[in-house]
């Protein structure tokens, strides 16, 4: 249970999803107890991963310092936090981390290629003590205590290709590469043209989203999961619940959830220390027998 990063650099080039321009990613690996980083190149300007520099949740997770901002983080942190790294540097030489396909699946691979490295220090993770939550017209999110990682989610979406669907998910690597990393954002075309309307979602297609008219997906290949939907907001409930800032123990229950209420839930847990303690895996790795089996695939 020792502290993660990745064996050496690794690069790509995608498309941003709102300004639909060409992104340079650079993943480099960091020291013990530096965390995840983000720099923007371009600006020379670095912003840590916390909830503090979070200044936008509407559309995604948008992290930002000194008018320099960083957007839809949510995908790539899923991976990452899923694949149990503790220190990296993120370097980009524009706004926004790539779409990819829309879902964590590219991240994955590319962590694959790369190989993860075991560093010298032991890992340490937050482990929720009390119960948090927040509410909003009839949506909730909270963490409960548990010795396991749970995310389980429910939502009920009144479109004939969605209604009601709920997934429990008891975190391991390999379970999130197959069931969780391959689910892909999806969104409602009228919300899609209006986004473009005002500049936004310039690079989104059918190749990186799911996209629904008023009756039916829009999508040839139909979906990878037949609940793809609600998997996908468990992969965004991971890469948000990143902003602690260390690894998550505990049970995060959502109904409708959203970046803005994980955005809320983190910083509510975070406002008083009697919510949480943040522990050293070697010291209570007898408690939590199922993070060690859970992270030996990587």
């Amino acid at each position: 249970m020792k502290q993660r990063t990745i064996n050496k650099s690794v690069e790509i080039v995608g498309i941003g999803l709102h300004k639909g321009v060409p992104v340079k990613m650079r993943l480099e690996p960091l020291e013990d107890d530096m965390g995840i980083v983000f720099y923007r190149n371009d600006e020379a300007i670095s912003i840590p991963l916390s909830p503090e520099y979070v200044i936008d949740t509407q559309m995604a997770t948008v992290i930002g310092k000194n008018d320099v901002v960083v957007s839809t983080i949510e995908h790539l942190l899923s991976a990452i936090y899923a694949y149990g790294i503790d220190n990296l540097r993120v370097v980009l030489d524009n706004d926004e981390i790539p779409i990819l396909d829309g879902s964590s699946s590219g991240f994955c691979m590319l962590l694959d290629e790369v190989g993860i490295k075991e560093q010298t220090k032991s890992k340490k993770a937050i482990r929720v003590k009390k119960e948090v939550e927040v509410k909003s017209d009839g949506k909730f999110a909270k963490l409960l205590p548990s010795n396991h990682i749970i995310y389980d989610f429910s939502i009920d979406f009144e479109h004939p290709a969605i209604g009601e669907q709920s997934f429990r998910f008891d975190y391991s690597i390999e379970e999130y590469k197959e069931n969780i990393s391959r689910a892909r954002t999806f969104g409602f075309l009228h919300e899609v043209q209006y986004l473009r309307s005002i500049g936004l979602a310039q690079g989104g297609s059918l190749d990186n989203a799911i996209v629904l008219d008023d009756q039916k997906i829009l999508n040839p290949d139909g979906l990878r999961y037949h609940d793809e939907f609600v998997r996908h907001k468990i992969l965004d409930a991971i890469g948000d619940m990143s902003l602690l800032g260390y690894t998550m123990i505990g049970e995060y229950n959502a109904h409708a959830g959203s970046h803005h209420l994980n955005h809320l839930l983190t910083k509510k847990l975070l406002e008083d220390p009697s919510n949480y303690e943040v522990v050293d895996l070697e010291e209570i790795k007898d408690e939590v027998e199922s993070l060690e089996k859970a992270y030996a695939t990587a």
